[in-house]
């Protein structure tokens, strides 16, 4: 049976996962659910649990919301709820088993676009994006080769390397060369410097980093990134002042456009790591718009634009610096494809600042996936 559905287009907001950053995931999807325009589109909340499944999920964003530093879990029901092999359409099943196939099966109708919120591996790195597009369906943000690009640390700083945009210095110290000669691992990581940042290729909101200035903890610090990816990058530390920039798709033929930019500033010795993003707001500051000049603005907008092209991203991405100001230098530091849309993100907050609503980004952002051609672009 059906479900019977109005001439609206139909959004399924998807959220969750299976990343370390499932909490954040579902503080975002809070955030888009509770701003999105019910008047223009039917919405389909649905929650990845920690092990995978798709379970459809009351439509209540107060039941997403982070808070005191915890984030809400996606449970597994006794349904589940999956894509319809070859169709863009949604169907839940039963979880009673009988003589091998689904007690139930209950079509819930076709999807016109999904809006992923889903951050980390399994969401941000292209693979989820292979699955819709394996299945017809348009969706929001980047696509597939953009998104894994991106989400790996050392690709991304290769392709922008190449394209002319300074990046810092890095080495990569992949899984077979930390377990075969681990001397020669920790060899190769040193020589990027004696001020480092260990750090997991493949996982955002500053999960596994370690800033390592004794390099006797270095071995520690590769192992600690190695829980949330077994491929690690080591960067030379670059002091400065953090500054971001969001850059949004209007489409083909159409110049992207930069944002107003952001300023992080840590108090105290410490790095923008999750507590401080997530748990411990008093230790950070959020500036928007930066206090920078007018030339520094414009070529932090300019690079920005210019990397989001270098890397074939659409829709969206949040690039993040440092500037060097005793040798006015600019250092980009990573690009992220589905940067977070809680209250305190700074994606829509530069926004914010430069004019346009939360609530109509968030329909920029649908309106050009359901515009955008399926296949390969």
């Amino acid at each position: 049976m059906s479900e019977t559905r109005s001439s609206k287009p139909r959004v399924a907001v998807l959220f969750g996962g299976q990343s370390g950053e499932h909490q954040v995931s579902c503080a975002t999807a809070a955030s888009v659910l509770a701003s999105i325009d019910r008047d223009r589109y039917d919405v389909i909340p649905i929650g990845i649990t920690p092990d995978g499944a798709w379970v459809r999920v009351p439509d209540d964003p107060s039941l997403y919301e982070m808070r005191a530093g915890q984030g809400a879990v996606i449970e597994a029901g006794n349904k589940s709820v999956s894509l319809w092999a070859g169709t863009s359409s949604l169907v839940e099943r039963g979880g009673r088993i009988v003589d091998g196939e689904p007690l139930a099966i209950r079509d819930l109708g076709n999807i016109d676009v999904v809006f992923p919120l889903l951050h980390g591996p399994y969401g941000e790195d292209g693979t989820i994006q292979g699955l819709f597009e394996s299945h017809g369906v348009r969706y929001v943000g980047c696509g597939v080769a953009s998104s894994a690009i991106c989400m790996d640390k050392h690709l991304a700083k290769t392709v922008l390397l190449a394209a002319g945009i300074a990046v810092g210095r890095w080495t990569l110290i992949t899984d077979h060369l930390w377990t075969s000669d681990r001397a020669r691992a920790i060899a190769q990581a040193m020589s990027v410097g004696s001020d480092l940042y260990v750090k997991p290729v493949r996982a955002g909101s500053s999960l596994g980093i370690t800033h390592v200035t004794d390099l006797d903890t270095l071995g520690d610090a590769i192992e600690h990134a190695r829980e949330h990816d077994p491929r690690v990058i080591v960067e030379k530390a670059v002091h400065g002042r953090e500054i971001e920039c969001g850059v949004l798709d209007y489409g083909l033929g159409k110049q992207p456009q930069a944002s107003e930019c952001g300023e992080i500033s840590v108090r105290g010795s410490g790095f923008y790591d999750y507590k401080t993003k997530y748990q411990a707001h008093d230790s950070v500051t959020l500036s928007c718009p930066a206090d920078i000049s007018h030339d520094l603005k414009h070529r932090i907008q300019e690079i920005a634009v210019d990397a989001f092209l270098a890397l074939g991203c659409e829709g969206l991405a949040r690039v993040d610096f440092f500037y060097d100001e005793a040798n006015d230098a600019l250092i980009l530091n990573e690009v992220n494809t589905l940067p977070g849309f809680t209250p305190w993100s700074m994606y829509p907050t530069m926004w914010e600042a430069s004019g346009m609503h939360y609530g109509d980004l968030i329909t920029h952002l649908i309106e050009l996936a359901l515009h955008r051609r399926a296949g390969l672009r």
